[in-house]
């Protein structure tokens, strides 16, 4: 057979179905390395040694007969079912002109190989296997044979597909020049047999010798590795590899404690379990990645997509994990973040699953989530033996003291500023810590945290603004606030994904408000929640066949365009179901049933129970797959929105969000709500002290406070005096305010020799 000499990675014609959107998610639970993902009824990519690596972009079939041919996922003709909810042993059925092909897809418990067994029904019908190597995570420089078996390599990553049967032909070639479906769309037959091709995008093709056997496909660092594990799992037995991957799943979900709901939302629930599991890497316990998809398929070059770890959807899956009885799994989730927090104590904005940073932002709410994990975990008594967990949590206090509370960006990862999200965890982060600190330093964090509760509103809140007069309200609270050499509340924001247009900050609306209701921040009939809650019922509120869901922000341009194209850096802000999950949350806390939010959630998913980030919220373009309150193309399954539809449901049944603590909830019983000392810091400065406050002038160097009174009377030096965590202030107590009716003062920096250059005044309140 010759070898294929034509361009390698020239670009193809082929139409492209991989998407992102997923049928369903699948890994063995015993020491395999191998998690698979669906889509479209064939496999998609299949991730190894970690969930952080695909290695191909899918495996997949075409049938040839009297009628022609057909790929199998363009047919799309397809239904798929599991033996339980919380068993993910997907079996595939394609129905086509003039034939029926039966697949099941098995991860093997303990070799890094999945099997397919496979049956094709039809009258003259032949059956062929397509694979697309992709491996480290690339299609650049990829090498592929054929011959007994059909192998792939590249560095230290290799794979080896075995046929039971045998395969009759088999070819390699160029992914859009001499590919197997190239041959098919050129010849209408199998007519190439080409022995490889190398250092390109490739991809393989058999076809099968028999209508009906089993395919094995092994991953090893090198092709005699892949093929050892390929054969040996054929060789153990197909029954009996299903016997026991069906055993262990049976034996893990029998132990979950699922609330009890409709029948739908029980169902969904136990998938949700199942897909925070399966996203779970053995490779480094305790990661688990935001999806093992990328967002909108073939659209996105990236090397990341969404199969990187972040802090905050770690904590959420943990969370949701405790709820529902896997407290070791989340131990293993904070034992992660303790071993991947940075020196300086954030974590990176998103990390690969061995703790290697991918995207180099920084997100407070993220270096606050993990001390609430630890907290969480303390109240189940979980910590026993923990190594590290103190020092974790002085570390992260560290670095939420001396950079918040603005945040590099806010949860959607696109602005600096306040984010009513953001600042509540970081204010919760910091009274939960104070349970790890003593002395000074929980003193600290404790008033700290109370004088940023108390600025919340000063921070993120407008009255009158754009919207107010319209929507009949007081005020609102903003998506985000900017940082007050931006303008603060009078500035304006960058929608990086609407080509940087500028938006002032009082015109952009979202749902993040209300988490502080959640966190027991704020009470749920607070006034500035219910006006800031029908303000967003106005312009976030999508309605779907399926029900109801929000946007994240008015004008928000992360979604399809118009036309159902894919994202590209610009578009249309769908709908997202794990928002409505947030919205369930407020209604239990306003003592109303949640329930029909889980059920609309549950009718947000794909085939097989998978709830994606966005749904479609435009009308229905069928040739894009495209219909209102279905899956669009962006992630699917989403970890965040299955964990919230896990803790909607505990929290349903506990009649309060596994997000409250018990130590937040006794220190704000305790009469914290108004904090005794006022934080003047630069960046959130403020020009009045309510009466009887104290005044801290901290600063994060040490520095001389030059000061007067009432216009700069009784001019005096006060030397700053450290502070927990490296801070540096000057305390003003009452005795030294009495009587006055405005402080002014000016700033020394020591270790630097110069003077701030400005003159600042407070109103002191009589």
């Amino acid at each position: 057979m010759p070898t294929s000499t034509l361009a390698p990675g020239a670009p193809g014609i082929r139409p492209t179905w991989t998407s992102s959107a997923k049928d369903l998610v699948t890994t063995a639970l015993g020491g395999s390395r191998v998690w698979v993902t669906m889509g479209f009824g064939i496999v998609n990519e299949i991730y190894w040694p970690a969930t952080g690596t695909p290695q191909i972009r899918d495996l997949g079939f075409i049938v040839a007969g009297p009628a022609g041919w057909s790929e199998v996922k363009r047919v799309a003709q397809y239904t798929v079912t599991v033996p339980q909810p919380y068993v993910p042993l997907p079996r595939v059925v394609h129905e086509g002109e003039g034939w029926r092909l039966e697949i099941e897809l098995l991860p093997a418990p303990l070799r890094d190989a999945v099997l397919v067994s496979y049956k094709l029904v039809g009258e003259g019908a032949r059956l062929y296997v397509l694979l697309s190597p992709h491996l480290g995570n690339s299609g650049v420089g990829n090498n592929a044979r054929a011959g007994a078996d059909l192998v792939a390599w590249k560095d230290d990553n290799a794979l080896c597909l075995v046929n039971d049967t045998g395969f009759a032909r088999a070819s390699a070639g160029y992914v859009g020049v001499s590919d197997g479906w190239q041959d098919f769309n050129r010849n209408g037959r199998m007519a190439w047999t080409y022995d490889e091709a190398l250092d390109g995008n490739v991809a393989l093709m058999g076809e099968l010798a028999t209508s009906e056997g089993l395919l094995a496909l092994g991953f090893s660092e090198h092709v005699e590795g892949a093929r050892t594990l390929a054969r040996s799992s054929i060789a153990e037995g197909y029954d009996t590899l299903r016997q026991r991957f069906i055993q262990d799943w049976e034996d893990w979900g029998r132990k979950l404690v699922i609330p009890a709901g409709s029948l739908a939302v029980e169902r969904e629930a136990y998938i949700s379990a199942v897909v925070l599991k399966v996203h779970e890497d053995r490779s480094f316990p305790g990661s688990i990645v935001a999806s093992l998809s990328v967002p909108w398929g073939n659209a996105s070059d990236s090397s990341g997509g969404y199969h990187l770890v972040w802090a905050r959807d770690c904590v959420e899956a943990g969370l949701a994990l405790i709820g529902v009885g896997e407290v070791e799994d989340a131990v293993w989730m904070l034992c992660y973040l303790i071993a991947t927090q940075r020196d300086d104590g954030h974590w990176s904005q998103n990390t690969f699953p061995d703790g290697r940073a991918f995207w180099d932002g920084i997100q407070l709410d993220e270096v606050g989530f993990p001390i609430v994990l630890a907290a969480k975990l303390a109240e189940q008594g979980a910590l026993t033996g923990l190594g590290g967990v103190e020092a974790m949590v002085r570390r992260a206090v560290r670095y939420l003291v001396n950079h918040g509370p603005v945040s590099a960006q806010d949860r959607w990862e696109e602005n600096a500023g306040i984010s009513p999200f953001t600042i509540g965890i970081e204010i919760v982060a910091l009274i939960a810590a104070a349970e790890f600190l003593a002395g000074e330093e929980r003193a600290y964090a404790l008033a700290l945290a109370d004088h940023w509760n108390e600025r919340i509103e000063d921070w993120t809140y407008v009255a009158d603004g754009p919207f107010a007069q319209a929507h009949g309200v007081a005020g609102y609270y903003v998506r985000l606030g900017p940082a007050v050499m931006d303008g603060g509340l009078r500035g304006r924001i960058n929608v990086k994904n609407r080509s940087g247009e500028w938006v002032e900050a009082a015109a952009l609306v979202g749902m993040e408000f209300l988490y502080l209701v959640r966190l027991g921040l704020r009470r749920a009939d607070d006034p500035r929640i219910l006006d800031s809650l029908k303000v967003a019922e106005a312009l976030l509120r999508v309605e779907t066949p399926q029900g109801t869901a929000y946007r994240r922000y008015n004008g928000d341009g992360y979604g399809e365009k118009e036309d159902g194209s894919p994202f590209d850096g610009s578009g249309i802000g769908r709908a997202w179901p794990l928002l409505a999950g947030e919205r369930g949350h407020f209604d239990l806390l306003a003592g109303r049933d949640p329930l029909p939010w889980l059920e609309t959630m549950a009718r947000m998913t794909g085939p097989a129970g998978l709830i994606p980030e966005q749904v479609w919220d435009g009308p229905a373009i069928p040739e894009r797959m495209l219909a209102p309150g279905r899956p669009s193309g962006s992630a699917m399954p989403l970890v965040w929105a299955h964990a919230e539809f896990l803790k909607l449901l505990i929290a349903r049944e506990k009649k309060r969000p596994l997000e409250r603590l018990a130590s937040v909830e006794e220190h704000l019983a305790n009469g914290a709500g108004q904090a005794a000392a006022w934080y003047w810091r630069p960046d959130t400065p403020f020009d009045a002290l309510p009466k009887g406050r104290e005044l801290m002038v901290d600063m994060g160097e040490p520095f001389t406070l030059h000061m007067g009174f009432d216009g700069w009377h009784g001019v005096a030096d006060r030397k700053s005096s450290p502070l927990p965590f490296g801070r540096h202030g000057v305390r003003l107590g009452a005795a030294d305010l009495a009587g006055h009716h405005s402080l002014e003062f000016t700033l020394y920096m020591a270790d630097e020799g110069r003077w701030e250059g400005r003159d600042q005044r407070i109103a002191l309140a009589s």
